[in-house]
């Protein structure tokens, strides 16, 4: 005769131990930091899923292209309840639905990426936290409002009577105004990468002409920004601490531009805006997005927000 188990065995043994059906919450704050890596992963779950219906390979590719471009569809496939179930044992899934949202609340914590150094009377120039949040801020509304003229205007050409009509792509040369929307949509990217260099607390250098123009046109909008409604920019700030090359906007100029790009030519007498100016009228609005030889080649994978 066997030894008696307390443990409860057989087709019944769930229903002899209590166990019952449960409904879970669970609610995670996430923060992007290795989309590359975030983006794999997601392409390595798509192609472990078993897809049936009229084209099974189709339906791959589209979620593969899918999770390539958009973050959210990222975390879409790796999150889903299906697949968190299936690494729990003992349990089975009974169904569930996944909900993704941005937070419109999230900050980058610029005192921590861009520490100032109070032990040190060198008198160097750098990127302050407050500097960096308020340009931070330009670029992300940039980026938006970039996204917006695509979405009222798609291809649509600007003219000379409608240009206010658009919130970005009428700043532009007028040689840009004809362009397509693939166009526009990777300028509007560019506004987004750089305002990720700032986010991982790196300064925001142009790696590409693209990049030079948007950079301009938020150092303009946060200077204006601050002349305007210095109390809105103050309760921006926070308790970001304070620093004497707080929104140097010509330092921002110096030091920011010329990094990357052309060379310095000391015998024609150019600073870095007047031969940025030069290279636009000669170079083909196709051309912006080339990155500078020296800089770092931005992933060609990353996606757009849009």
């Amino acid at each position: 005769m066997g030894e008696r188990s307390d443990h409860p065995q057989g087709p019944g043994a769930a229903e002899d131990s209590g166990a019952q059906e449960i409904e879970a919450t669970v609610v995670l704050g996430i923060r992007i930091t290795d989309w590359p890596a975030l983006r794999a992963a997601a392409q390595a779950a798509v192609e472990d899923l078993d897809f049936a219906g009229i084209d099974p390979d189709g339906q791959r590719r589209q979620l593969l292209r899918e999770v390539s471009e958009d973050p959210n569809a990222a975390l879409g496939a790796l999150l889903h309840p299906d697949r968190l179930v299936a690494a729990i044992p003992g349990i089975e899934a009974l169904g569930g639905t996944l909900e993704i949202s941005v937070t419109d609340d999230f900050a980058p914590d610029f005192a921590e990426l861009f520490p100032l150094d109070d032990d040190s009377d060198t008198g160097d120039w750098t990127l302050t936290p407050r500097t960096a949040c308020l340009l931070h801020t330009q670029l992300i509304s940039l980026s938006d409002a970039a996204y917006e003229d695509l979405d009222e205007h798609g291809d649509d050409p600007v003219t000379v009577v409608d240009d206010g009509d658009w919130t970005v792509f009428g700043r532009l040369q007028q040689r840009t105004w004809n362009l397509h929307r693939g166009w526009r949509r990777a300028f509007a990217r560019a506004f987004d990468d750089l305002a990720d260099d700032l986010a991982l607390g790196e300064w925001p250098l142009p790696r590409s002409l693209a990049e030079d123009v948007a950079l301009r046109l938020a150092l303009a909008d946060a200077r204006l920004l601050l002349g305007s409604q210095p109390e809105s920019v103050a309760d921006m700030m926070g308790d970001l601490p304070a620093d004497l090359y707080d929104y140097d906007w010509d330092g921002c100029g110096d030091e920011l531009f010329g990094v990357y790009g052309p060379e310095e030519d000391e015998d024609d007498g150019l600073d870095t805006g007047e031969r940025i100016d030069q290279l636009l009228a000669a170079t083909h609005p196709e051309g912006w997005f080339l990155g500078y030889q020296d800089a770092e080649e931005r992933d060609p994978g990353r996606g757009y927000r849009r």
